[in-house]
């Protein structure tokens, strides 16, 4: 396929089906950080209510920047991986500390955050500055993938940044990004998945008695809790799971300065 075809496709899909998500409605630096932060690894769906409840506590980072840990936790309940959510609570200490609340703009500048690495610098260039950076995730590795790979086993993101660059417009890189993902997720959709054909495609791991799972279970019986407990009613709460594997996570998450334990009890950090 030619770029052409390409551009007309994916445009034309993106005029007749584009996903109204809240953060398309804002070209706010921190808005657009905190929705890529939360889109890592979680389905959109699950990231549009809690999006919106994050930014109604923590509306600019500033106020994220003071709250407690323990209240940033809290709101990010229900999406996982809640180590980013402790990166984001420090990485606004530190742009409020260094930068006095104000985000760069330019992506190298970006770049030297603690926790925003290329695509997130790229990303906040794009959503936010609408500046023509190269960006690259699942979704759009399936429409380049679908189009021009169709025959191949694997493909590597190198073979795929020279169509980016090339067939990446200047006048509203924004839009044309959305444009993309929307395209992406309607092929995955279809059953498809073109991405899995990526060099960077991983199956994501079990969950169910995970070390994950028991993280997240250990983080949300502490919320709940008034006081320091016992390692003993944290396995009695997380009976459904190993043993060692509750131990293993409580190891990583006193590691991770998520949990402190004095006198043989663990609370919050």
């Amino acid at each position: 396929m030619n770029d052409g075809l390409l551009k007309r496709k994916v445009r034309r899909y993106f005029k007749l089906h584009k996903r109204n998500l809240p953060w398309r409605n804002t070209i706010d630096p921190y808005a657009i950080w905190v929705s890529e932060i939360m889109l890592q690894q979680t389905q959109v769906a699950r990231v549009i209510e809690k999006y919106t409840l994050f930014l109604t506590y923590f509306p600019n980072v500033e106020s994220l920047a003071r709250a407690k840990s323990k209240d940033v936790l809290q709101i990010w309940q229900g999406l996982g991986y809640n180590r980013r959510a402790k990166n984001l609570h420090k990485t606004a200490q530190y742009i409020v500390d260094k930068y006095g609340g104000e985000f760069p703009r330019s992506k190298n500048e970006l770049k030297k955050l603690p926790g925003i690495g290329e695509y997130t610098s790229a990303a906040i260039c794009v959503f936010a500055y609408n500046m023509p950076e190269v960006l690259i995730e699942t979704n759009i590795r399936s429409v380049y993938i679908h189009h021009y790979f169709q025959k191949a086993r694997i493909v590597n993101d190198k073979k795929l940044l020279p169509l980016l660059k090339r067939t990446l417009g200047k006048k509203n890189p924004r839009e044309w990004y959305n444009a993309l993902m929307d395209y992406g997720a309607m092929l995955k959709s279809q059953g498809e998945n073109p991405s899995r054909k990526s060099s960077q495609y991983k199956m994501q791991a079990k969950f169910k008695g995970s070390i994950r799972e028991a993280r997240g279970k250990i983080l949300a019986f502490l919320l709940e809790q008034k006081k320091p407990v016992t390692k003993k009613k944290i396995i009695s709460y997380t009976k459904e799971i190993q043993i060692e594997i509750v131990e293993k996570a409580l190891e990583g998450l006193i590691k991770d300065n998520f949990l402190i334990v004095m006198k043989k009890k663990i609370s919050l950090s």
